[in-house]
């Protein structure tokens, strides 16, 4: 099984239609059996094609991509986080191949207006994987020592929501640093997640933004504030780190990551 996690900071980039595009190949020849993606935005003001999908959607527009090149099998959830730079509904996503069993939305904020741009929403999928329900979560978190929206209690939250599944994965942008002690990733791992490039057989830095980005504006290092986390200690045959020019072309302030678990 194979999996990919990534920000798209969708629309804030320049020459995006491209980006898609060239996001779209790497899935083609990938093919991940799932993908959970962050900052999938759509124009307030768009004409709606399905439900509260809009014709501009970052995720509807990949899947009309993947569609042109001859691949037919993703189905595609989305759901609207909070309002982005006053003009953008911005959501979650994730892709999956297989069968879908049920999927999820819920906040996790304390406030859900979603004017603010604070308020965080998680989507989430169980799909029937060779006759096992596994269950993916694509989430864009707050920040540890946020005063309004804290870390922890988005954290806590989630788990609540999430339940007691047999099998689940925590992907997407985290927000906060694998290296920062007694923060955020540490909390996540005395919740008894496991991070999947620490189990990881190979792996790279694990580096997945470099400089100032937004919510980072004074970061002077580099992070790994992308993450898959799971609930159990999953046999991972690599993670990598993927749209770093090093492994394809950047498509966005933050890299993505890939990882292929050995469950089959």
């Amino acid at each position: 099984m194979k999996l990919l996690t990534l920000n798209c900071h969708s629309w804030q980039e320049d020459n995006q239609i491209e980006k898609i595009q060239y996001l779209a190949n790497a899935i083609k020849e990938e093919a991940y059996d799932v993908i959970a993606l962050q900052e999938v935005s759509q124009l307030i003001e768009s004409e709606i094609v399905k439900e509260a999908i809009k014709k501009d959607n970052f995720g509807h527009l990949l899947l009309q991509e993947l569609k042109k090149i001859g691949i037919t099998d993703y189905s595609f959830i989305w759901d609207f986080s909070h309002i982005g730079f006053e003009i953008y509904e911005e959501g979650l996503a994730i892709l999956t191949k297989h069968p879908i069993i049920e999927d999820y939305s819920f906040f996790i904020t304390n406030g859900i207006d979603t004017n603010y741009w604070k308020t965080r929403k998680i989507v989430g999928t169980t799909i029937n994987y060779h006759n096992n329900p596994i269950s993916f979560y694509s989430c864009h978190m707050g920040w540890w020592k946020d005063e309004e929206e804290p870390f922890k209690q988005q954290f806590d939250s989630l788990l609540q929501q999430v339940g007691k599944k047999e099998l689940f994965f925590l992907l997407g942008d985290f927000n906060n640093s694998a290296t920062s002690k007694e923060e955020g990733y540490d909390y996540m791992l005395s919740r008894h997640l496991y991070d999947t490039y620490t189990l990881a057989a190979e792996k790279d830095a694990g580096i997945t933004v470099k400089g100032k980005i937004a919510g980072w504006d004074t970061n002077k290092h580099d992070l790994r504030i992308d993450l898959i986390m799971a609930n159990k200690p999953v046999p991972v045959e690599y993670s990598q780190v993927i749209f770093n020019d090093r492994n394809r072309s950047i498509i966005s302030d933050h890299y993505g990551v890939e990882i292929k678990l050995g469950l089959y």
